[in-house]
């Protein structure tokens, strides 16, 4: 850190702690690192629990709409489904509607997971040693930064 008042630029070369994009990837790596323990006791991968997560919530899905919720391309979210089908928690068909879209659903067992997997949040946060209000006072933070950083991203090109 360099002694530079609040509000005021910093010169010289950008330092690494200081920087808003490393210290969001150093919090990612560390949240996904804290998670895998307890995720590891389901024989899921942190990607693949957030596959499970969209599926709980929305039920029956194409790939396209689960990648979109996931915010990832085809290409990821494909060999995820591909391994969660074979530990026989979704299962994936052609949609007789569209036979260009392919469905995606959990389970029975896949369902039973997410009884199992309802104590995840909160193994984080004590992980994490964050409260329940604090966690949402971050989650927003980070959404607002989230849908900020978007409309950049899409003015730029």
């Amino acid at each position: 850190m360099t002694n530079q008042p609040d509000g005021e630029a910093e010169t010289g070369p950008p330092l690494l702690d200081r920087q808003l994009c490393f210290a969001l990837y150093a919090a990612q790596r560390a949240v996904t690192a804290a998670y895998r323990p307890v995720l590891e006791e389901l024989g899921l991968t942190y990607p693949q629990y957030l596959v499970l997560l969209v599926l709980w919530e929305r039920g029956e899905t194409t790939v396209k709409d689960l990648a979109a919720a996931l915010r990832l391309d085809y290409g990821t979210v494909s060999p995820l489904l591909k391994r969660l089908q074979s530990a026989g928690l979704v299962r994936r068909e052609r949609s007789a509607r569209d036979e260009r879209s392919v469905l995606v659903a959990v389970t029975g067992r896949g369902e039973e997971m997410r009884e199992r997997a309802a104590r995840v949040p909160r193994a984080l946060l004590e992980a994490t040693e964050l409260d329940e209000a604090g966690a949402e006072g971050l989650r927003r933070e980070l959404w607002r930064l989230a849908e900020r950083a978007g409309r950049a991203a899409d003015r730029a090109r």
